[in-house]
């Protein structure tokens, strides 16, 4: 089958890869109809996020399911199905508690201090070394907790459904998270997709003000065109959290970072990053902590790495901040959001500004990370 897969730092190739298999008995292959690419996958486009060579990428799919294992029950051969990032058995303490994202049995690493977290698709070896969704096929595990089988009355299209299986959990998940309440001033750092689907459901949860900040132009129009909400160019400010501070009279309830690693980094954390010293830049978390008032909420929800020098924990610690982070367990919401679309509460398609065969892939992961056309979300489809 065609796969994208990983071939160096910028180097997305579609190439031909071994056919998935079923493994375990609970097991099941799905033939993708679409699938997309998501903003951490820049993590590994860039090199942030080490990945061997030919690894298949890719954690947002949907598509038939073509094969299920002989214990399979949830799902049958031809149901249209989602799958979520998430890589989680339904059966241990954590997926038994709405914490699927940290689910005890998906990722083999040993439970050392380092490596202790749950497995993600198509997201690296640290992770589960699962083989990612932007492909032709995918193989699942756990087929009878992870599909969110799309029943067959709904005639709604793919791009419709297709970000349950990650963007709008995570989103959704990210303003729960944070405590959003009515009345509330939200910050949102970055107008990727993740961060205007947060301002979509901060605004739904009630917050009074939502403020949006990003440095790219096309980027903070589509939030104000979209969601209605205050932008600020953070390159137009020397100091732009100290000017949220001044504009909101002491800072926002809460401040939502949807840009995580690869934000803007200085000359130092560009080095320490290359040298495996630094996990990426704390830009985004300097602004989140200087921007929100005190007693105030941080979540961070963009992708971060392992090790970060000058973490400024004193500053947080001496303001009464609440630090919030993770990755969304995205199972448990998938139902209650679905029904959201179908209901017609909001449409996920406004994100979407691209669609592009999936031989088209690695220029599709170059104009997405050089920000070039307008570009914010691209769904491929094999």
């Amino acid at each position: 089958m065609r796969a994208v897969t990983f071939q160096g730092s910028k180097d997305i190739q579609v190439k031909e890869v071994e056919d998935p298999r079923l493994k375990q008995k609970d097991d099941i292959i799905v033939r993708i109809t679409s699938t997309a690419i998501c903003g951490s996958d820049l993590h590994i486009y860039l090199g942030g996020m080490p990945a061997h060579k030919g690894a298949v990428i890719g954690h947002e799919p949907m598509g038939i399911v073509e094969e299920v294992g002989p214990e399979v029950t949830r799902v049958k051969k031809g149901d249209r199905v989602v799958i979520p990032f998430n890589v989680s058995c339904g059966k241990c303490y954590f997926c038994e508690h709405d914490m699927e994202s940290q689910c005890d049995n998906s990722n083999p690493h040993p439970p050392l201090k380092e490596i202790d977290s749950g497995g993600y698709l198509g997201y690296t070896e640290r992770y589960g070394n699962y083989p990612g969704g932007q492909a032709e096929y995918l193989h699942v595990p756990y087929g009878n907790f992870m599909p969110l089988v799309i029943p067959e009355s709904c005639e709604m299209p793919d791009e419709a459904l297709l970000f349950l299986s990650d963007v709008l959990p995570t989103a959704y998940w990210s303003v729960e998270n944070a405590g959003v309440k009515p009345g509330d001033t939200v910050t949102v750092l970055g107008c990727g997709p993740v961060g205007l689907m947060v301002q979509k459901f901060a605004a739904m949860k009630g917050a009074m003000r939502i403020i949006a900040v990003d440095n790219v132009p096309y980027r903070l129009a589509h939030a104000r065109k979209m969601n209605n909400v205050e932008t600020i160019n953070f390159g137009e400010h020397d100091e732009v959290a100290l000017h949220i501070r001044e504009i909101t009279r002491g800072g926002t309830d809460v401040v939502i970072d949807c840009v995580g690693m690869d934000g803007k980094k200085n000359a130092l954390e560009k080095i320490g990053q290359k040298l495996k010293l630094q996990g990426g830049t704390l830009s985004a978390i300097d602004i989140a902590m200087d921007a929100v008032r005190k007693f105030g909420t941080i979540q961070l929800t963009g992708v971060y790495g392992a090790l970060y020098n000058m973490f400024p924990l004193g500053h947080m610690f001496e303001r009464n901040l609440t630090v919030k982070m993770g990755q969304a367990p995205a199972i448990h919401y998938m139902p209650k959001l679905f029904d959201m679309i179908v209901n017609g509460e909001f449409d996920p398609t406004e994100i979407v500004t691209h669609r592009v065969p999936l031989d088209q892939a690695s220029e599709a992961y170059k104009i997405f990370n050089d920000k070039e056309d307008g570009c914010i979300k691209v769904v491929l489809k094999p």
